[in-house]
């Protein structure tokens, strides 16, 4: 099977095009894959297929390092959009993608970075799933990793997350809270736990501890999930810069059913062909 692996500010994927073949391979041989001494290793395994649906050209999965399928990816789709337009896949600029559930269009920009429509956030809790009664601005569960509770945002941006609003980041336990919450029963899908420090009212740091591969250089995804719990708090306003540790998104949400637009780059590391 032949790949490209690919990353978007340090997060890193391996990118099979099965438009012509399909793809189906076991959980535990996608795990040994994500294996970074023994397979190719990646944060996650991104599936370019053909799309049956008239006005989207492709279609894509996302698979994490256990195997198991997910919803979304930020930092992926801006991947997976140059590696078409370096493939010579399609020539159209936007680029319409759909996932599992929801459309999306890719933008690439004349300074080599990609910009995406991802969708209106959905904040109602039965879109990520979590168990409440109704929405919240902050909801609080009690984490008995930590012998305290945490009041979080929670919001869908097409996959689930909860963020978290801390005072230092450096001195944040965010595997400790990540896995935590990340695997509370009220969230039985699990979720992506973003723990955010507000610089000013443009500019964030944020580290994300997700579902699957755990705390990762950047989540575009939990990007634009903490810049809109921002500005939907108040504390924000649009553009906000994300600064991760592998680097700096850009997120525009004018609010309400508007979409979201995440900006950032995505760079090819190498091709290669393994055996399935």
């Amino acid at each position: 099977m032949s790949f490209t692996k690919m990353h978007g500010l340090g997060n890193d994927f391996m990118i099979v095009d099965s438009t012509a073949t399909g793809f189906e391979l076991p959980v535990d041989r996608i795990a040994a894959l994500a294996d970074r001494r023994r397979g190719v290793g990646f944060d996650q395994l991104l599936v370019l297929e053909a799309s049956g649906d008239q006005g989207v050209d492709f279609h894509y999965r996302i698979f994490n390092p256990d195997g198991l399928e997910v919803e979304h990816c930020g930092n992926g789709v801006r991947c997976l959009a140059r590696y078409i337009a370096d493939k010579g896949l399609s020539e159209r600029n936007p680029i319409v993608v759909s996932t599992v559930n929801r459309t999306l269009e890719l933008r690439l920009l004349d300074n080599g970075e990609v910009s995406v429509d991802m969708g209106s956030p959905d904040f109602t809790p039965s879109s990520l799933p979590l168990r409440a009664e109704r929405r919240q601005a902050l909801y609080r569960r009690e984490l008995e990793a930590i012998g305290d509770a945490v009041d979080f945002a929670a919001l869908s941006m097409g996959n689930p997350h909860a963020v978290i609003q801390v005072e230092d980041l450096a001195n944040t336990a965010v595997k400790t809270i990540g896995k935590a919450l990340g695997s509370h029963a009220d969230f039985p899908a699990g979720v992506n736990v973003g723990f955010m420090q507000v610089e000013n009212r443009n500019r964030i740091r944020l580290r994300v501890y997700e579902r699957g591969p755990g705390e990762t250089p950047a989540c575009g995804s939990g990007a634009c999930a903490a810049a809109v719990s921002g500005i939907e708090a108040g504390l924000l306003d649009s553009p906000v810069a994300v600064e991760l540790t592998g680097g700096e998104l850009k997120i525009d949400w004018q609010g309400g059913p508007a979409p979201v637009f995440m900006s950032g780059p995505a760079q090819a590391v190498y091709e290669g062909t393994v055996d399935v």
